[in-house]
């Protein structure tokens, strides 16, 4: 959500270049001064034109003409690399503290509105847009504003010499104005077009590196070769065909504008020849035209800058406008008591549509608790509030007694240990990684938190051990690698509530014994929240909850919602059906390996399928059906 008024550019430049004011103020002033310079070389030389027309044969006159001369052109050159040097140390500063301030945002942002927003966008602004302001700050600032002072000050000079060359001189200036206003025509819709082009182009890429695998498993190479071709073909030619259409208009103003030879000189020679004004004069009038002409041309080169900072700007203010979650930046007098955890009358909404109905939910401290339904039934919707990722549309959430949007985020953090199933790693070592649970850990806490959740032995298997890189997004390792390693990096965080957002989705049912056993020992006096499909795993909680719909439809032991709750009932049928299921199969895949096998050793032999008999499956079904332990 952006505020209805929106600021203006000035205003946010104003504001993101605080702390650095005095740099700019002082870039600008010796830009000015370099600016003085320039038009200092432009009177000595018209002077020194005077003199030569006037038959002076004072050598050293000339002389110290010269040497003025030079004077002036190296002031000219000094100030000005003094001026962009103070702009662009402000500058890159500056543009740093953007990109702190946008990521420091996207923090504090809801996890919908970020997610809303496609990855490729976000790295275009953060990277690209940002640093598309580096002209605007380190050039625009204190060169445009030299320059205008400096073309202003010249014509300001001419009209003293004679009024009627000062006229003359303007002449040009509305013709190649309503040039550039005619390029200015739909000028934000195009630039706004090449945005989105370029969004759209990083957006296709990335899609297309993230897929590459099943791109190439489904044999759709063509497919989305050709969509990410015409991806990046937009993108080229929402320029080039921007550039073409304003062409002449460029053209005709870049000749137009400066010219003020066009019509001084043929004027003022009139003038001159009537004798209104004399040859000095009018040679003194053409020379400062002369020096009005540069700043003219490098004002007219900043014109795109310009233009496209109101977009520029405007885009990065739609990140830092968006509303953020409602957490106070002070720390409450009154924090949270124990480590329970009390939903009221919970509703949210992706967007427009409510997912979640009135949800109450009642977790006391220190227990084990499940939240169970179908897929889409809101389960990760109700974790990810508890974790603060989001906030409640109405209703409330409250640790310990205290609603979580009083408490700061760097406070309420510390109460939450999170590990979803799409757990991510940064591009570092396995050590930092899992350090990052809790930044000041020593080496050897994080090797006794690996330990303890059972990672350590395929940690020290890995290429170089715990400084074995993980590399993007966790790429080098396995899915179930992954997990273990975040479980790790939650456990060594320490938090007094745990949720675990089916944390085992991708462990083979060894590692899963292991992490389970781990766990159970891990969370001894904390609060467990943990989303699971596999029913067996929370078999013996001290609280379920069935969640349908965006409702809790039944809570309970699961001996309890066997008896009250028919959802339930069906769901942990279809559970064990197909855990019996995968048992026969994997005993009948390993009868039919020992069969080929002493076939292969014996010859033919004649072998009779096994069957399973039924009095043993029902008997473990029916044991499993009164709530029997994994």
């Amino acid at each position: 959500m952006t505020n209805t008024k929106r600021r203006s550019v000035p205003s946010w430049m104003w504001e993101f270049s605080s702390g650095r004011h005095l740099n700019y103020i002082l870039s600008v002033l010796f830009a000015m001064v370099g600016v003085a310079g320039m038009i200092f070389v432009y009177l000595t030389t018209a002077k020194l034109v005077a003199a030569l027309l006037s038959g002076n044969k004072d050598w050293d006159f000339y002389l110290t003409s010269a040497k003025l001369m030079a004077a002036g052109w190296l002031c000219r050159l000094l100030f000005h690399s003094i001026s962009t040097t103070f702009s662009h140390k402000a500058t890159f500063y500056v543009l740093s503290q953007i990109r702190k301030r946008l990521l420091d945002k996207l923090s504090r942002l809801p996890l919908g509105t970020v997610m809303d927003k496609p990855s490729g966008s976000l790295k275009a602004t953060i990277c690209e847009r940002v640093d598309s302001m580096e002209t605007a700050y380190a050039h625009v600032v204190p060169e445009f504003t030299a320059n205008l002072f400096g073309s202003i000050a010249t014509f300001v000079l001419i009209f003293a010499t004679d009024w009627r060359m000062g006229l003359a001189s303007l002449i040009s200036i509305p013709i190649g104005l309503a040039a550039l206003a005619k390029m200015e025509e739909g000028y934000e819709e195009d630039f706004g077009n090449c945005i989105k082009k370029t969004k759209i182009l990083n957006d296709t890429t990335i899609e297309y590196i993230n897929g590459i695998e099943v791109i190439k498993v489904f044999g759709k190479e063509k497919t989305s070769y050709q969509k990410f071709v015409k991806a990046a073909r937009d993108g080229a030619y929402c320029f080039i065909d921007w550039m073409a259409k304003h062409t002449g208009s460029m053209a005709f103003a870049m000749v137009v504008f400066p010219a003020t030879f066009l019509f001084m000189l043929p004027i003022g020679s009139l003038l001159c020849w009537g004798g209104i004004i004399s040859a000095d004069k009018l040679i003194l009038s053409l020379i400062l035209s002369l020096g009005a002409v540069t700043p003219l041309l490098t004002i007219m080169s900043y014109q795109d800058d310009l233009a496209q900072a109101v977009p520029l700007f405007g885009e990065i203010a739609n990140i830092l406008e968006e509303k953020d979650l409602e957490r106070p930046d002070y720390t409450p007098s009154t924090l949270p008591k124990g480590n329970s955890i009390c939903l009221k009358d919970v509703h949210f909404s992706y967007k427009e549509k409510e997912v979640l109905h009135g949800i109450n939910m009642d977790i006391k401290a220190g227990t084990v608790n499940a939240l169970v339904g179908p897929s889409g039934s809101g389960k990760s919707t109700i974790a990810k509030l508890i974790a603060s990722l989001w906030d409640v549309d109405s209703g409330s959430i409250e640790i310990g007694g205290v609603d979580i949007r009083s408490l700061p985020l760097e406070i309420y953090n510390k109460y939450i240990s999170y590990v979803s199933q799409d757990n991510y790693l940064f591009n570092q070592s396995v050590m930092e990684n899992i350090r990052m649970g809790k930044p000041n850990a020593t080496d050897n806490e994080v090797i006794a938190a690996a330990k303890k959740c059972g990672c350590h032995d395929f940690i020290k298997s890995l290429e170089s051990g715990y400084d074995t890189v993980c590399g993007e997004a966790g790429g080098h390792l396995s899915g179930g690698e992954r997990q273990r390693i975040a479980i790790a990096r939650a456990m060594l965080k320490d938090a007094p509530i745990v949720i675990l957002d089916e944390a085992t989705s991708y462990t083979d049912p060894e590692s899963e014994a292991v992490i389970q056993d781990s766990l159970a020992k891990l969370v001894k006096g904390k609060t467990l929240l943990v989303i699971a499909h596999r029913l067996s795993t929370i078999a013996d909680a001290d609280c379920i909850f069935v969640v349908n719909d965006g409702k809790i439809e039944a809570c309970g032991t699961q001996e309890q919602l066997l008896k009250k709750c028919d959802l339930y009932k069906k769901m942990w049928k279809s559970h064990i059906s197909a855990k019996d299921s995968d048992t026969a199969s994997a005993k009948a895949s390993s009868r039919t390996t020992k069969a080929a096998s002493t076939k292969e050793k014996k010859g033919p032999s004649k072998t009779k399928e096994p069957k399973t008999k039924a009095p043993a499956a029902k008997k473990a079904s029916a044991k499993n059906s009164k709530g029997g332990k994994k």
